[in-house]
């Protein structure tokens, strides 16, 4: 699962976080904290997790990002990158 790491040393799952209604703008912002590692660790499977959905939600510069990120990653990842999207939307 992913973790923040805040400045006060405390760890939060950000996936659990964050609400089932979140906006399109909302994920994408999530997607854009992976992907330039931002307040977290770089991972681009989240990224491209987290700019699906909100692909899914509408967001147009999602779209354009994950296939940015896709171009930089393997197909294996890819392949767990979509697996986490679905499953976060079956488990929220």
């Amino acid at each position: 699962m992913a973790y923040l790491d805040v400045a006060a040393g405390i760890d939060i799952d950000v996936a659990a976080m964050t609400p089932v209604n979140a906006s399109g703008e909302v994920l994408y912002e999530l997607g854009m904290m992976y992907a330039a590692g931002r307040t977290v660790q770089l991972d681009l499977v989240l990224a491209h997790k987290w700019f699906n959905l909100a692909a899914m939600r509408g967001n147009p510069d999602a779209i354009r990002l994950r296939r940015e990120v896709a171009d930089e990653m393997s197909a294996a990842e890819i392949a767990a990158a979509q697996r986490a999207a679905r499953d976060w939307l079956t488990t929220h």
